[in-house]
């Protein structure tokens, strides 16, 4: 590991679903003394774990385990976000590099990811009741085209995934009109972005394979136990993906078929719309050095650290 001052204090590992970032960022940790921190906005769930493609095993490397973090970290119901992230995030950044250690951020979740990389100056958006009255009752669609209109593009389409989604979106373009806020511009992260990428073709076929082996290892059980335990529909479903269309089978709106049918599709389109946010990224200045994903574990760390490195 380098000594004195370093070009980088951070490594982030970013690419769409099914592109194995979690295994590499694990393996990467492994050679640099680091530690992953998880840039995923849904396993900070706890006991969605099938569902969020929590695979504990990526983080052992030869037998040992890798330390991580923002896994596990609030229970079902709630309702984390990317401001809680950014705060959570910089704990935890603070907290690796005093132990002496290297952080690795590891994640899918766009918005997330450049919130840290861009050093978003965020603000925690109060409910906001009169509004919540006002846009009570209107249709799904009436609240979408809403946020349509307020914002340029719905880069998020879990936004409009429900009625309570629609109306939060909606609030949290409110006050940021209200309440302006911009980048601070003087981030004190240093990363170097790796952006995994597999060819699309192979990508869908890890995608459907990935989904047919999640629901082979319990998913459907695991979305059952998480109603069971007291979660409504609705609050299952604003999760999207997968627990959106699992509990619209549970619930008997939907066949095993067409909840197949039609989950598989959503994740497919879920992993193109992360590509268009990556490169919306790189539009807006993060600098990505993209990798084949199809490599081998050892040439892709080798790679990572010549970057690092050079």
């Amino acid at each position: 590991m380098n000594t004195g001052k370093e070009k980088y204090n951070l490594i982030t590992i970013l690419g769409p679903t099914a592109t194995g970032k979690t295994g590499l960022a694990a393996h990467l940790a492994a050679k640099i003394e680091g530690e992953v921190i998880s840039g995923d906005s849904r396993q900070v769930y706890r006991g969605m774990d099938i569902g969020t493609g929590k695979d504990y095993i990526d983080y052992f490397v030869n037998g040992v385990e890798i330390p991580s973090h923002l896994v596990d970290i609030e229970d079902p119901g709630k309702h984390y976000n990317v401001y809680r992230f950014q705060t959570d995030f910089g704990r935890v950044f603070e907290e690796i590099r005093m132990r002496g250690k290297f952080p690795v951020l590891c994640g899918g979740s766009g918005l997330y990811l450049e919130a840290v990389l861009k050093d978003y100056r965020l603000i925690q958006v109060p409910p906001n009741r009169e509004l919540r009255k006002e846009l009570e009752g209107k249709s799904l669609e009436e609240l979408s085209e809403i946020l349509r209109k307020m914002k340029s593009s719905l880069h998020n389409k879990t936004d409009i995934e429900t009625d309570r989604r629609a109306i939060r979106a909606i609030e949290i373009e409110l006050y940021y009109r209200e309440n302006p806020e911009s980048e601070t511009g003087e981030s004190e992260i240093n990363s170097l972005n790796i952006g995994v990428k597999v060819d699309r073709d192979v990508r869908r076929q890890r995608i459907s394979g990935r989904l047919k082996q999640r629901l082979e290892e319990g998913m459907v059980e695991e979305v059952q136990k998480l109603l069971d335990s007291g979660l409504t529909p609705d609050q299952l479903i604003y999760y999207g993906l997968e627990y959106k269309y699992l509990t619209l089978y549970l619930t008997g709106e939907l066949t095993y078929q067409e909840m197949y049918d039609k989950l598989e599709i959503a994740i497919h389109q879920f992993a193109k719309r992360q590509m268009t946010w990556f490169r919306g990224m790189e539009k807006r200045g993060t600098k990505i050095h993209w990798i084949d994903g199809q490599l081998e574990m050892e040439e892709k760390v080798g790679k990572i650290l010549d970057l690092y490195h050079s």
